[in-house]
């Protein structure tokens, strides 16, 4: 990276770290706060970096950084993408075609999400990649961030892993997958060739026979049932309500769970919190 390019590198960080206030990534502000906008280590923990690596980045030291790294920090600086547009080719790299599905969550969808941690929460891509969840929702559904591949994708895992299934009880297994179906073929139209989304689809058509059978019906659309019954392995059944939040393109969805309050649902949601780690 040339000079002049870290240079601006290094502004275009401080500035944008400089517009966002602690109560716009869920932080609490704290009493003895002088900072404009926020600390750089406070920047450096959304973005899973260290401080001293993020510091450097700022005062223009150390090595270049890497592609994943700026990506990281797209995420963490809820930049839009035409500003993580700009950050990667500041850092010298290019930018991802925007018909491809992109793991950086829209800015919108994280704000809401930063307000969200006491809740089951996460964003899903194009494919049905789980791209960020909340502590809550890691207790739910485990940690959806360790696959690779096309495995990260939950209809991929759907068809082709019979342990994916284990967190819907087994009579309500057609009815998933149907919705699972319906929503990739949403997402096959939009999206077009080459992408991720008809990759997996390619996939499944080879692989699975019930897939098969379940794409020549050809359901589209998003308009699934709300109400759904999860199994976890610890507390039992839960009863649960998913509200659905997408980005103008419709390429990203937010997903909350909830449960009615006082029931033992709600309670189930509590106690897995609590063994997690993560009392809400």
């Amino acid at each position: 990276m040339v000079s002049e390019q870290r240079a601006q590198l290094a502004d275009f960080l401080r500035t944008r770290r400089a517009a966002l206030q602690p109560e716009d990534v869920g932080m609490p502000r704290g009493a003895r706060r002088r900072t404009d906008g926020l600390r750089r280590e406070e920047v450096a923990a959304l973005a899973g970096l260290s401080a001293d690596y993020y510091t450097r980045m700022e005062q223009q030291r150390g090595p270049n950084p890497s592609e994943q790294m700026l990506a990281a920090l797209a995420r963490g600086l809820r930049l839009s993408l035409d500003e993580r547009d700009h950050l990667l080719r500041l850092g010298g790299y290019p930018v991802p075609r925007r018909v491809v599905s992109s793991d950086h969550v829209d800015a919108g969808i994280m704000r809401i999400l930063d307000r969200l941690a006491d809740t089951p929460a996460m964003v899903v891509g194009s494919a049905g990649e789980i791209l960020i969840q909340t502590g809550p929702a890691t207790a739910l559904f485990g940690d959806e961030s360790r696959f690779e591949g096309l495995g990260r994708s939950v209809v991929y895992r759907w068809f082709t892993d019979p342990d994916s299934r284990s967190v819907y009880p087994e009579e309500d297994h057609d009815e998933r997958a149907r919705d699972f179906v319906a929503d990739l073929r949403t997402a096959y139209v939009r999206d077009s060739r080459p992408s991720p989304v008809a990759e997996i689809v390619d996939a499944l058509t080879a692989s699975s026979a019930e897939f098969r059978a379940l794409w020549a019906e050809h359901r589209v659309g998003r308009k699934h049932s709300q109400y759904k019954r999860l199994v976890h392995a610890e507390v039992g059944l839960i009863e649960v309500y998913c509200q659905s939040l997408y980005d103008l393109d419709q390429s990203q969805g937010l997903l909350v769970f909830t449960a009615v309050p006082g029931s033992e649902s709600a309670e189930k949601l509590r106690l897995l919190s609590v063994l997690d780690g993560r009392a809400v």
